[in-house]
């Protein structure tokens, strides 16, 4: 079997929100999902880096960690990992045979088929059973409460953020949001998340813990002190921890770190052995990819998937901190199922810049050149504006733009097509 293949040409389809397809498989295989430790991630904002850090945390010590997240950026076995060794194609295989007969009878009976989503989920939790993992850490693709991923029973919830994104599936307001992303807490368990401006979410995320017996952890930002920052490092004092360093970019990831300071004390409050030079040497070190990214050094070509108004936003202020005083090219992507109008918008406000856009590529999946131009003209009277295929954009920039900074924005789903051409073209280091 060519598990790639398989899985690309897999059924991609949404369907009406709900988990019954995983209590299915659950109930199927005996329920594994009942024996793992899970600290389970949502969020609209943030969730990968605090699943990159909360894996980081609990590998560096040492334990067996599970990790599942989405989406991939080149092959879907980054998907499903243990100890960041990614799971191979021929383990993938056995799970698939082992999975499809219940997938058949599944289907038979239904109206909808098994969903790509609830595939992937299925094979993580038995993969994470059979490899016998100390800890899971398992970020949820959408939402939370219609989650293939809530079928968990976390010791932790983390949530991270809520703002607007995939508003036709969790909803049109704030707070509608905030009760989906509150779905993943559970019943006589913990849940960790740092006060937001918006008073309605703080309320509605308190509430559902109140409903559960559940012990929330409200993290106040205001906590945090003496907060520094150069080309590698963000410094910060939390509470009793002075100097933490992380080497992820951007001040929001300060908000990540606390998150997953405080759920480390949490599972130290619960007999769990971390000690703090581990817990430093975490967040010190981890690595989360297309997250303001560096890919290529010459010319300097930065990826990061900000996709939704509040990632742009804090992509932006990442770009103010670290490259205020150089010139800058941004090469943007964006998905038709996202708000481009507003990414957009925030973007050209930097009116010295120059800005190259493209249709990805997929001219199906995402919002055509032409349409992202005509946008940004609404919003700027910059002439630096151009149109461009993908890889064209990417040569344009090696030879008319190398003393500038690039940022490739808007979407994940490219990051592969990006990091092959920069390991290829031989202008490009």
């Amino acid at each position: 079997m060519n598990v790639q293949e398989y899985l690309s040409n897999y059924y991609k389809g949404t369907k009406k929100p709900t988990i019954d397809a995983m209590k299915y498989f659950m109930e199927e295989f005996n329920h594994p999902e009942r024996e793992l430790k899970v600290i389970h991630i949502a969020g609209t904002n943030g969730k990968g880096s605090c699943t990159e850090m909360m894996s980081n945390i609990l590998i560096k010590a040492g334990y067996k960690v599970g990790k599942f997240i989405s989406p991939h950026l080149i092959k879907y076995n980054e998907r499903i990992s243990v100890g960041n060794k990614y799971i191979t194609d021929k383990e993938m295989e056995k799970l698939i045979i082992k999975i499809q007969p219940k997938i058949d009878k599944y289907n038979k009976k239904n109206n909808i088929d098994i969903t790509l989503f609830e595939l992937e989920t299925t094979m993580a939790l038995l993969y994470f059973y059979e490899k016998k993992c100390d800890y899971v850490v398992m970020e949820t693709g959408l939402g939370g409460l219609h989650d293939s991923t809530n079928i968990v029973n976390p010791i932790i919830s983390i949530i991270t953020s809520v703002s607007y994104d995939h508003m036709h599936i969790l909803g049109n307001t704030l707070k509608e949001i905030a009760k989906q992303k509150a779905g993943i807490i559970k019943e006589n368990s913990n849940t960790v998340f740092i006060k937001q401006d918006e008073e309605e979410v703080n309320k509605e995320i308190e509430k559902t813990c109140k409903e559960k017996n559940n012990n929330a952890h409200m993290i106040n930002i205001k906590d945090v002190k003496n907060y520094s920052f150069n080309e590698k490092y963000q410094k910060f004092d939390y509470k009793d921890l002075k100097d933490i360093e992380i080497n992820l970019k951007g001040k929001k990831q300060i908000n990540n770190a606390i998150i997953c300071i405080e759920s480390t004390k949490i599972l130290r409050d619960n007999g769990v052995i971390i000690t703090d030079e581990q817990l430093r040497n975490a967040l010190k070190t981890v690595v989360h990819k297309a997250r303001f990214e560096t890919i290529s050094n010459k010319p300097l070509i930065i990826y990061d998937g900000a996709h939704n108004e509040l990632a742009i936003e804090n992509f932006i202020n990442s770009v103010e901190m670290y490259y205020s005083k150089r010139k800058k090219v941004y090469i943007i992507s964006i998905l038709k199922i996202k708000d481009y109008e507003t990414m957009i918008k925030e973007l050209v406000k930097d009116n010295d810049s120059v800005f190259i856009f493209t249709d990805g590529n997929s001219k199906k999946r995402y919002v055509e050149k032409e349409k992202l131009l005509e946008c940004a003209k609404n919003y700027t009277s910059n002439k630096n504006l151009y149109i461009k295929e993908l890889e064209d954009a990417l040569k344009f920039v090696g030879e008319k733009y190398k003393d500038y900074v690039t940022f490739v924005v808007g979407s994940f789903y490219i990051y592969g097509m990006v990091l092959k051409f920069c390991k290829k073209d031989d202008k490009i280091e």
